[in-house]
């Protein structure tokens, strides 16, 4: 499917369906509204879904891996080398993310829409070997950033054919930090310090080597804030249109997506300025450490589920939430209601 039909297919949220799933949660024999997010989450769920009969029985992480050029300016710890490594690793239970997939029951995919190296058991949608480095041309071609968006709503088409309920985003690529900062930056008009962390582990000149590096870019090529395609391309990477992508074609298709940390965050933001009502199918699992952890969250209009410090990524936090919505999920579907033991109902105060 092309961009611009998918942004055709998001529509609102069924609100006769969040109705439906509010009206339920308030009969459940307990006070109102005290479960929070395990709440409001299944509401916005069932208004996803479009119905009160809510699913979550098939789960999947998208982890979209790709390298970025702009590794060459000495701006991350390691080398693109690793990106390959982890990226295999992804399928060996041998990541922290495919550990937490294992214990919650959720599918894994690792998707190469960027590495620099070919492995033999990761599944290729490559748009090319890697970006470009940022710092001295445009990241990606307009037409590539296109490609790579495309990828992702196409994914997420195939995993709903599937069977799937939910999608949780993820991201393996060095270098991406430094990416998200830039797109970041632009988007929401902030200085670059403001949104620049030290990623995996930079020393303190690092971190300014970094900042500079984005502050140079930006610059230099002056991406359009009014024009998501036009900052993805020119200071974005593969990584972060892939899971634009997903955002975009979860919406498309009915289907909720979990936002990780900084980076899966960054691509959701990219996703909003597609698409504003894309936002509606989103849920928030946590707040990144990374400083823009929080701005970002705030300008898609989110607040996290999770307090948990976490800042790995690699869609570690949005796996985590699974477990907290199958809970809410089996309150929802199996506690009794005030008529059943026969207390009268709890009525809003003022």
């Amino acid at each position: 499917m092309k961009l611009e039909e998918c942004l055709e297919q998001i529509r609102p949220l069924d609100e006769e369906a969040c109705l439906a799933c509010e009206k339920r949660w308030d009969s459940i024999a307990k006070p109102l509204k005290s479960l929070g997010k395990l709440e409001s989450n299944l509401i916005q769920i069932a208004g996803i879904q479009r119905t009160g009969q809510i699913h979550l029985g098939k789960k999947a992480l998208v982890v979209m891996c790709a390298d970025n050029g702009v590794v060459a300016e000495g701006v991350t710890q390691t080398g693109q080398e690793v990106t390959a490594i982890v990226a295999e690793n992804f399928l060996d239970v041998k990541s922290c993310a495919a550990i937490m997939c294992k214990d919650t029951g959720t599918d894994i995919f690792p998707i190469d829409i960027g590495m620099v190296t070919d492995t033999p058991r990761v599944e290729k949608r490559k748009i090319a070997y890697g970006t470009k480095n940022m710092a001295v041309e445009p990241a990606m071609t307009r037409e590539e950033a296109r490609q790579g968006i495309e990828v992702g709503i196409n994914l997420a088409e195939e995993l709903k054919d599937r069977g799937y309920d939910v999608m949780a985003t993820g991201e393996m690529g060095i270098g991406n930090t430094t990416t998200s900062s830039a797109v970041a930056s632009v988007l929401l008009g902030r200085p670059v310090e403001e949104m620049t962390g030290r990623g995996a582990g930079l020393t303190t000149a690092g971190l300014h080597r970094k900042i500079q590096v984005i502050r140079n870019a930006v610059a230099l090529h002056k991406p359009d804030p009014q024009d998501p395609l036009d900052v993805l391309a020119k200071v974005g990477g593969l990584d972060l249109a892939g899971l634009t992508g997903i955002y975009l074609g979860g919406a498309a298709f009915g289907m909720p997506v979990i936002v990780d940390g900084f980076i899966s965050a960054v691509a959701a933001l990219l996703a909003t300025r597609f698409s504003p009502l894309a936002g509606n199918y989103m849920i928030a699992s946590h707040v990144s450490k990374e400083p823009a952890g929080a701005a970002i969250l705030e300008a898609i209009g989110k607040s996290p589920s999770l307090m948990c410090d976490m800042c790995l990524g690699e869609g570690t936090g949005a796996v985590a939430l699974f477990p907290l919505l199958d809970m809410g999920l089996d309150i929802y579907e199996k506690m009794s209601t005030f008529s059943q033991i026969q207390v009268e109902d709890y009525v809003p105060l003022d």
